[in-house]
């Protein structure tokens, strides 16, 4: 049995998000329908998700004086990262101090950068992935590159979204590839990671969820990003079965090791029946906003049952679903919107724009959605959507 109490009332049940993007947005709203109270937190005034909680502080999620702080004031029944720029040590002081955080402190230090996470799999679970190396300077990284062989592929082990990430095809491309991962850091991270070039049919995201009834998949999400950054994502995935086998068996395995409840995306690439592990993130991820149209519950909805202890027991795909992304290019702190006539003319589709309230260079601002009775049909009519609205900077 699971007992919640009312918004700002000594029963109340509280959530606390570290981060307040449209991701956090989404789980916030699927919260309050349980009657959560919500509070949003993020570096900048304004965030998606603190549009709609109850209340918000505004502060950087690396300074983990403040956080502790807002968490002592906040008292809240579950600590909810969104990002991954988080002061991983004082979560894991706040968890041993009896805080709850989701999933758990140690999966938010393991994921936060890719070596962490890398390891945990390669290493120690020993999950198939493509080679790789570390490198802390530039003689490190010159050196594997050497090791690693062209073409490979570069990318800060902390950043998000695809920053700083660059394929290097020559050698002509090393000095540029390195300037490029520490400039797209997030926090204070100046590690690389250098892979070996994976020649893969398709990459899929496999959302995990660890609930109270044990752990339970969604139909796989194929993507397509641009260097390393989302652009449209589709589902079902088609995949063999003994593909599907493998890559269920790979997301179990890394998120039982990492723990708690909750949702995971966990990243793969695919070649025929072989699956090789790639990444996962602890949190709804953003090729699943797919499942928005795609699922009768979606990602974020699942996260929310997740977190409170709800039973999730089926997960219905609604059949061929696809999303689309919208993006903004310039500088603006008043964004504005033309949404054509046809944005939403045909059946089964949805529009999602997160409320951003500026934009500095290239962001991500809403997202086009669409049902079809093939996945053809969905992505074109998930495109057409995106594309019918235009950014104002």
């Amino acid at each position: 049995m699971v007992t919640l109490g009312s918004p700002r009332t000594p029963s109340r049940t509280k959530i606390l998000f570290l981060g307040s993007g449209e991701l956090g947005k989404e789980v916030a709203l699927e919260a309050m329908r349980f009657g959560v109270e919500v509070v949003a937190c993020d570096r900048y005034a304004n965030a998606p998700a603190m549009q709609v909680a109850h209340s918000c502080h505004v502060f950087s999620m690396l300074d983990g004086a403040k956080l502790r702080e807002v968490v002592e004031a906040e008292k809240p029944d579950f600590i909810v990262p969104e990002i991954e720029a988080i002061a991983t040590d004082t979560l894991l002081e706040l968890e041993a101090e009896g805080h709850h955080v989701i999933p758990t402190a140690r999966a938010t230090l393991l994921t936060m950068d890719r070596e962490g996470i890398r390891r945990l799999a390669a290493e120690q679970l020993e999950l198939p992935t493509s080679p790789y190396a570390f490198a802390a300077d530039e003689a490190e990284f010159r050196e594997a590159v050497k090791k690693i062989g062209l073409p490979c592929v570069v990318k800060p082990v902390m950043s998000s979204s695809g920053h700083g990430q660059s394929t290097v095809r020559t050698q002509a491309d090393v000095d540029r590839a390195f300037r490029h991962a520490q400039e797209g850091t997030r926090g204070a991270a100046a590690k690389v990671i250098v892979e070996g070039f994976i020649e893969f049919d398709y990459e899929i995201t496999l959302l995990t969820v660890r609930h109270v009834g044990g752990t339970s998949f969604c139909a796989p999400v194929g993507h397509r990003q641009v260097d390393g950054d989302y652009h449209e994502s589709w589902q079902p995935q088609p995949m063999s079965d003994k593909a599907r086998e493998a890559a269920e068996s790979m997301a179990r395995r890394v998120t039982e090791s990492l723990g708690g409840r909750g949702i995971f995306g966990v990243e793969m690439f695919v070649k025929g029946d072989d699956v090789l592990f790639s990444e996962v993130s602890p949190r709804p991820h953003d090729t699943g906003m797919v499942t928005m149209v795609g699922q009768d519950l979606s990602e974020f909805a699942l996260h929310a049952r997740a977190i409170l202890g709800l039973p999730i027991p089926v997960i219905r795909q609604r059949g061929p679903s696809a999303s689309y992304v919208i993006l903004g290019e310039g500088e603006s702190e008043n964004i504005r919107y033309e949404i054509g006539d046809e944005a939403l003319s045909e059946p089964d589709t949805e529009l999602r724009l997160f409320g951003k309230p500026e934009m500095h260079g290239h962001r991500r601002l809403g997202v086009g959605l669409a049902r079809g009775a093939t996945l053809d049909e969905a992505r074109a009519k998930a495109k057409r959507v995106a594309q019918a609205v235009r950014v104002i900077p």
